[in-house]
């Protein structure tokens, strides 16, 4: 919701939460007797827990905003996929995004699987074209219902669909288990979603396959999608991609540089 625009109302809710005293900072807080009967008067105190798979700045500022003293527990690498994630890249034209994806689920469907798009209209286009091609496909999005979400996701959990189509309303804190593939038929904007996407797979310690069909458009995640491909250990950089000139520099290097040529060239 934080990355939505949310933050103002996150916020707004956490300060409305009961407090209790803070947990003393000596060796009696540990101790067994003593933390039963603080139970049994005024002296209480609450443990916050909170999990994510990227530590945005704005994630962050909320944690330490709300958290007293925190500690950071790391599962893997923060804001990186899991290792059993076999990461795939195509590179192809808008044109040839349809039949790559056609291509793909003929290969061999193990349901459930997920395909993500970037618009909500593009997302009721595309399930009802894999319906009409004898695919059971479903759809979830922002512009869905409540009822209509639940139904969603009950029935790609349930086995009566085999495909769900979906925007990032799906990317965060939504647990589908057994995933086997991930399909960004639309490149996400940013590679913190794109992580969040492909985390719908290789759960619970199972392998799975985030399969991602770039165009020209994508460029600005080239060099970030790169440096995660080149880190796994079950995933290939496709030379097309690895060789492509907007993956050789993270967006912005280049540009701040020669801002600061010029800005020295005029100044002297």
């Amino acid at each position: 919701m934080i990355d939505m625009g949310f933050e103002p109302e996150v916020n707004n809710i956490l300060t409305y939460l009961p407090v209790t005293n803070e947990k003393p900072d000596n060796e009696d807080a540990e101790d067994d007797s003593k933390l039963l009967s603080n139970f049994a008067t005024k002296h209480k105190y609450r443990q916050t827990v909170m999990f994510t798979a990227t530590m945005p700045p704005a994630v962050e500022r909320l944690a330490r905003s709300y958290l007293r003293r925190p500690a950071m527990v790391y599962i893997g690498s923060a804001g990186k996929p899991t290792e059993r994630v076999e990461q795939i890249v195509y590179m192809v034209s808008e044109q040839e995004k349809r039949r790559k994806l056609l291509e793909i689920l003929a290969a061999g469907l193990d349901p459930p699987v997920i395909i993500f798009v970037n618009q909500k209209k593009g997302a009721d286009v595309l399930a009802k074209g894999l319906e009409k091609l004898g695919y059971s496909a479903v759809v979830l999005h922002g512009g869905k219902g409540q009822e209509q979400r639940e139904y969603a996701l009950a029935s790609l959990k349930s086995g009566q669909k085999e495909i769900l189509v979906a925007t990032d309303v799906a990317g965060r804190g939504i647990d589908i288990k057994d995933v086997s593939m991930v399909i960004n038929y639309d490149m996400s904007k940013t590679i913190d979603e794109y992580v969040h996407r492909i985390g719908r797979t290789g759960r619970a310690g199972k392998s799975g396959i985030a399969i991602s069909l770039l165009t020209k458009e994508d460029a600005p995640v080239f060099y970030d999608l790169k440096q995660l491909l080149i880190q796994s250990p079950v995933s290939t950089c496709p030379h097309e991609l690895a060789n492509h000139p907007d993956a050789q520099t993270k967006p912005g290097i280049l540009a701040a540089k020669k801002r600061r040529a010029e800005e020295t060239v005029y100044i002297t």
